[in-house]
């Protein structure tokens, strides 16, 4: 039995990327809820990469099928809508493939090696300043720093595509590869793997996420997943790029909510010898309403026991988020980088557009279900999430473009 997907509640955006991500006001309120003898490194450096190792297939990437119909699509290498198209990204590609086992070591090598190539150009820019070769070397700085931006955005990508192979997750390739006749379905679901990464406070309002953008119950039937649908091509585009960044905003609020919480951990014995009307002050507006608010009295934020104790902590994050003001809220859901925006833009487009012009085709519509839709916005949600720490991590490194 056919349905009609209701898209009504999903975020609003103008264009494919939402206009939220670009712009510097922020966007409004989301959606509620073997040998190393062969390899070597040029000028290598130890680096700690906050990256663990772990077997995965004989050292093998993982691979999707997504079939439709008669036909089907196998992918056997990185599975990834996106190629890399400079150095450093594809020697990542080959080493990921080929010597997993030390990808983490030539990630960071290469990060260092393209902060340190940007930061070469700039100082030589800066000294010949005075110099009849100035505008050379400035030309050549401008140069370099995009070249670097545009190898960072692939070291970012094939550090996201790592992160979902460690939790055995190919990432599904590109669409028009995959749609036969009109219609899609992707297949394993990998649902639970996706949702594993987030714990159960974010999970809930990740299920919340799903439920509102494809109007799929959590507890649906085995029959209601496998019930098919139709969607615009470019409309499903807008749904993943949005959920995208509401697992960015999740991972970005979830990280700020924990660090405020051992704060106040920290300071509940002091609360209880100290005027209650001054310690509200210490702490912002999310976290005076989770424990000062309606939600519940002091002990909501201790780490006593109780039959109901998760359930109040599947609440919580929800209520901090809740409570913040404008600007928090700003502060969270805003992607932190110009290259983070341009990864998310560069690889929507890979997934859904033509696969030689990349061009979406706004009036085509795919027949698929329900189930495939889920698993489309499970992974874009964890992609948000992923994006988040390598962005972290890199711009340690790497020092990213403010966005």
């Amino acid at each position: 039995m056919d349905h009609s997907l209701s898209l009504h509640k999903a975020p609003s955006l103008s264009s494919f990327l939402p206009s939220a991500v670009k712009n510097s006001q922020g966007p409004h309120i989301f959606t509620p809820p073997n040998s190393l003898s062969n390899f070597t490194f040029t000028h290598r450096r130890s680096l700690s990469t906050g990256f663990t190792s772990t077997p995965f297939n004989n050292g093998k990437v993982p691979s999707v099928k997504a079939s439709a119909g008669a036909s089907h699509c196998d992918f056997s290498s990185l599975n990834a809508p996106l190629e890399p198209r400079s150095a450093p990204g594809k020697f990542l590609s080959s080493v990921l493939q080929n010597q997993r086992q030390l990808f983490h070591f030539a990630a960071a090598d290469e990060l260092k090696q393209l902060a340190g190539d940007r930061d070469a150009a700039v100082a030589r820019m800066f000294l010949s300043s005075a110099s009849d070769e100035a505008c050379l070397h400035r030309r050549i700085a401008q140069l370099k720093e995009h070249y670097c931006q545009a190898a960072v955005e692939d070291v970012m990508y094939i550090l996201i595509f790592y992160k979902f192979s460690e939790i055995r997750v190919p990432l599904v390739p590109k669409l028009s590869r995959c749609i036969y006749n009109g219609r899609l379905e992707i297949w394993p679901s990998k649902d639970w793997e996706l949702e594993s990464i987030h714990n159960l406070e974010v999970l809930e309002m990740v299920r919340e996420h799903v439920s509102t953008v494809i109007g799929l119950r959590a507890n649906s039937s085995v029959t209601d997943n496998w019930a098919t649908t139709e969607i615009q091509r470019l409309q499903l585009g807008r749904v993943y790029a949005a959920s995208i960044l509401y697992g960015y905003f999740l991972k970005s609020a979830s990280s700020r909510y924990q660090l405020e919480k051992c704060l106040a951990l920290a300071h509940q014995d002091r609360l209880s010898r100290r005027n209650s009307l001054q310690f509200p002050d210490l702490l912002p507006c999310g976290f005076k309403r989770l424990v000062f608010g309606h939600v519940s009295d002091q002990q909501s934020v201790s780490l006593g026991q109780g039959p109901g104790r998760q359930e109040k902590n599947l609440e919580e994050l929800r209520c901090y988020v809740m409570g913040f003001d404008p600007e928090t809220l700003q502060r969270c859901a805003k992607l932190k980088s110009k290259e983070a925006i341009n990864l998310i833009e560069k690889h929507s487009c890979a997934l859904f557009g033509d696969e030689k012009t990349g061009v979406l085709e706004t009036g085509e519509v795919i027949l698929t279900s329900f189930s495939s839709l889920k698993r489309l916005v499970l992974e874009a949600v964890a992609f948000g999430s992923f994006l988040w720490d390598i962005e972290e991590y890199v711009d340690t490194v790497y020092k990213l473009k403010d966005n």
